[in-house]
């Protein structure tokens, strides 16, 4: 198939989270029809609720810096599914990615054919597969792995790691993976392994008490981020440095990202100077001055809370526009009750997917803000009556802020001036 082909076959499976099929007897059946790729490199593993995304792409970066050709595969994509898969931190090209989905397609089809499995393996198992196998025929040495979905049955728990990493666990997917903190970490926890060194970011009590216990069972000790001993630490609106780390993504979460990130590296032999060339779009990412531009896809209540307090602490004096969009199936009324305070002025839109909740209904939850119909919209009501000392934030979901971060690539739909920063 071509590629926009693959990609529309993929899309015409179904949103991810409502198609997601927990379990590992698909995944293996057809890795194992490929020659069980996920073999041939080095894994490190990551599971966690917020910050898996930064840490994988902190990870990669210092072993990438460190001279080791590095695959990371992470989810979900901001505008191209080819983000997704990526080789010395490049997405794959669109004609590999194309035949990495072809060499996959054909190979379910004949398992399904021969009742080797029972269906096509989903949007997410497909993807998994493609960049198990890419990483295979690009010779990765080794390869970021960011779970998709919980960790003990997700797709990706096929691998044998040489290093697991859980980030930061919070309340999301409760209808897959739990009503509770401590439920969501036993899921959390299926990533670990018997003789595989861990690492633990800074986690909620009732979290670490199970990561704890599942180490123990399994006779592991666990590094912890909250050990590490922080010294010359300085931060600002654009990033953090400390004990010799530089970390370029903004936020305070993110230093507790950046410990698990250099204990990651660490632990794998290599220095975590490269945290520095780290680059990890919609994520506090600054796009354009004059007014400032930041994108942000907090799209549950712990992102929420990162993005009020780093706004609260670096722009506390500055008029605030927030276009928010959210899907259904988040807790947008807790969301907005941490964030919809913040804004001086409310434009409530919505991505282009099924999922979206309309922004009238958004409307109402506020119970104040403009409705615009898209971002594009969205975009060019805030132009025309933002001023250059305001500050605008996109938020909400990874969707939204993937199509205003396509809409600031085209220079002439752009309704604002000011190059990217």
């Amino acid at each position: 198939m071509t590629y926009p082909d693959s990609v529309q076959f993929l899309y015409a499976m179904g949103n991810e989270m409502k198609t997601a099929k927990l379990g590992l007897d698909r995944i293996r059946a057809v890795l194992a029809a490929l020659g069980n790729p996920q073999e041939a490199y080095r894994v490190v593993h990551v599971a966690g609720t917020n910050g898996k995304g930064s840490t994988c792409a902190m990870i990669a970066a210092g072993l990438r810096a460190a001279g080791v050709r590095t695959g990371l595969f992470t989810s979900p994509h901001l505008v191209e599914p080819t983000e997704r898969i990526q080789i010395d931190g490049i997405p794959v090209t669109k004609a590999q990615f194309s035949r990495a989905f072809d060499v996959v397609h054909q190979t379910a089809e004949k398992l399904v054919v021969s009742q080797e499995i029972d269906e096509h393996p989903s949007y997410f198992e497909t993807v998994a597969a493609m960049a198990f196998w890419l990483f295979r025929e690009l010779s990765v040495h080794t390869a970021v792995v960011e779970v998709g979905l919980g960790g003990r049955l997700d797709a990706t728990n096929v691998v044998e790691p040489v290093l697991t990493v859980i980030t930061p666990i919070d309340l999301d997917h409760q209808m897959f993976l739990g009503d509770t903190i401590a439920a969501i970490a036993g899921e959390k926890a299926g990533i670990l392994k018997r003789g595989v060194p861990a690492i633990i970011a800074r986690q909620r009590p009732e979290a670490e008490a199970v990561l704890e216990a599942k180490a123990a069972e399994l006779g592991i000790p666990l590094r912890r981020a909250a050990d590490f001993e922080i010294s010359d630490f300085e931060i600002d609106a654009r990033g953090s440095r400390f004990s010799g780390i530089e970390c370029p993504l903004a936020g305070e979460h993110q230093v507790d990202n950046a410990v698990a990130a250099a204990l990651a590296l660490e632990t794998l032999g290599v220095a975590p100077a490269g945290i520095a060339e780290t680059r990890w779009p919609g994520r506090l990412e600054h796009i354009s001055p004059n007014p400032d531009i930041i994108l942000d896809g907090a799209h549950n209540p712990a992102g929420a809370r990162a993005l009020a307090e780093y706004l609260e602490k670096y722009y506390p004096d500055r008029r605030l526009w927030m276009v928010f969009g959210a899907m259904r199936d988040k807790a947008v009324d807790e969301m907005g009750a941490i964030l919809f305070p913040l804004a001086d002025e409310l434009i409530l839109t919505a991505a282009d997917s099924p999922r979206s909740l309309p922004p009238g209904e958004l409307a109402t939850l506020a119970g104040r803000g403009r409705t615009q119909p898209n971002i594009v919209a969205a975009l060019e009501l805030v132009a025309r009556d933002a001023a250059a000392e305001d500050v605008i934030v996109i938020t909400g979901s990874l969707f939204l802020v993937g199509e205003a971060r396509a809409a600031s690539y085209n220079r002439n739909s752009w309704p604002f001036s000011g190059a990217w920063s």
